[in-house]
């Protein structure tokens, strides 16, 4: 195992493992701001096409249920295709379809189109993270999963600033064929470095036609179910409540496939591994804080703020300065601290920063969003770079692929939850506070009958967001202890890693 590893540092010297992470985070950067910076200009490319918000919907719904598919099935396809094949296919379906986008003449051309994007844009962000992990020695890995943090939880800060500036200043199909140039930079450079390794074999039994079938139908329900659930007033509509009984069909028709067939088409026996589970469960609630958040804040600063798209871009962007900082730190702190401790501070300096969110109203300014969102960028990088490195850390080199799919897709899933949850409490605490201040309202000296109205909307509109601040800070909370399940982490140095000792 010494050889092994040996080997394996030996064919990614310091010069060739930089060049490798700069060449996965090229193309999973594109896909995560890419898809930020449509969701800006969603309103814009509704006006230009002539559809209405419910058909434009579309062009994010689309995107995310090719994507939500194709995340579990990386290690699958990254066995069949090997490494380097599959992630430079990935790229180009996502590069050629970014091109498409752009020439779209109506939503649902441009929706078909984001399909196919989808699915090359799925598979990049784990295949990423698990290319990182393989190619670092283990005392180095800390520092490659800060890396990957960068990428992921930069890009859902920096895309509404670049989406703002692009749809305010230049026409919406720019969005898209700004991809092209980086795709074919990161097309060369994956043909040029990135290696095939030869523990990935191919898989010698065919596709599993009826896993598959399991797993479009159930994960393509639940997120369509989440997507929609709220747009459609949840169990009153009929195709929800289809939709769900598929949903719970489907997935448990995939677990209990996937458990009886060998070798299955996505290997989840990666949960015995306890650091993996529990893991996974702390990165869901990663995804409600950062996907939910990162939904509601933006309807905030402009629905209740009067921001434009680039004052709100502006205003989230010292949160991505803070999470590139605290990542690069953290990756340097993973080998000589309990990661432990770092995800708890974590957890606790995102529920103290949607705490003071909690705490803003119409008249909210730059400053007043400034420290709560430098703290919450400090608590991301504290939470992602130690969860990433401990919960793969016993995972085979050769399960990598998969695991990283897996999680990646429970994070999609905790995020798309999270969005769900929030948007429906949004729109029944307001509801619910409308109540309130209209039925307390009387008379209303100097004011019209209509600027009253308007006033009371506002205020129970910001009573609504401050509630679900604050509740995503509750949520923060309780989770702290599901922080003792995890094993307390090893010093990299003391040993060979966990995922060269089988």
């Amino acid at each position: 195992m010494a050889a092994v590893a040996a080997a394996s540092t030996h064919a990614h010297g310091a010069g060739n493992r930089w060049l490798i992470a700069l060449t996965v985070m090229l193309g999973m950067i594109m896909a995560i701001i890419d898809a930020t910076i449509v969701n800006v200009a969603l309103p814009t490319i509704a006006g230009n096409l002539g559809a209405s918000i419910d058909d434009v919907a579309w062009v994010a719904t689309g995107y995310l249920l090719s994507a939500i598919i194709i995340m579990p099935l990386n290690g699958w396809l990254t066995a069949y295709f090997g490494r380097r094949n599959f992630y430079a296919a990935c790229i180009a379906i996502f590069t050629i379809a970014s091109f498409l986008c752009g020439t779209a003449t109506s939503i649902w051309q441009l929706t078909f189109y984001r399909v196919i994007q989808g699915i090359g844009g799925g598979a990049l962000q784990p295949t990423a993270q698990a290319l990182l992990f393989e190619t670092f020695p283990p005392e180095e890995r800390g520092g490659a999963m800060a890396i990957f943090g960068i990428g992921a939880m930069f890009g859902p800060a920096i895309g509404p600033l670049l989406g703002g500036y692009i749809v305010d200043n230049a026409s919406w199909p720019l969005i898209f064929f700004i991809n092209i140039p980086i795709g074919i930079v990161a097309f060369l450079m994956t043909l040029s470095f990135i290696p095939n390794p030869s523990y990935h074999e191919k898989p010698r039994s065919g596709l599993d036609i009826l896993g598959l079938s399991f797993l479009v139908a159930g994960l393509g329900s639940l997120q369509y179910v989440l997507e929609r659930g709220q747009h459609d007033d949840w169990y009153s509509s009929g195709t929800i409540a289809v939709l769900s009984v598929v949903a719970v069909g489907g997935v448990v028709g995939f677990i209990v496939k996937m458990l009886r067939t060998h070798p299955p088409l996505v290997d989840l026996r990666v949960f015995r591994f306890r650091e993996y589970t529990v893991g996974n469960i702390l990165l869901s609630i990663l995804g409600f804080g950062l996907f939910g958040t990162t939904l509601i804040m933006p309807l905030f600063f402009q629905g209740i703020a009067g921001m434009s798209a680039f004052e709100t871009g502006w205003v989230l962007f010292p949160g991505a300065i803070a999470t590139a900082v605290s990542m690069f730190i953290v990756g340097r702190l993973i080998n000589r601290m309990d990661a432990r401790i770092l995800v708890s501070g974590g957890l606790i300096l995102f529920a103290m920063s949607t705490w003071m969110l909690g705490g803003l109203n119409q008249d909210t300014g730059y400053w007043d969003v400034f420290y709560p969102r430098v703290i919450q960028g400090l608590a991301l990088g504290l939470l992602f770079v130690p969860l990433s490195t401990v919960m793969l850390g016993p995972v085979p080199r050769e399960e990598l692929a998969g695991a990283s799919g897996v999680s990646n897709l429970v994070r999609q899933i905790g995020g798309s939850l999270g969005i769900a949850i929030l948007t429906t409490l949004l729109a029944r605490q307001t509801a619910i506070a409308w109540s309130a201040y209209a039925g307390g309202v009387t008379t209303a000296h100097g004011y019209a009958a209509g600027t009253l109205t308007g006033l009371v909307a506002q205020q129970a509109s910001v009573n609504a967001y401050d509630y679900l601040f604050r509740l995503s800070a509750i949520v923060f909370i309780a989770t702290l202890p599901l922080v003792i399940f995890l094993r307390p982490s090893r010093r990299a140095s003391s040993g060979a890693p966990p995922a060269m000792a089988e």
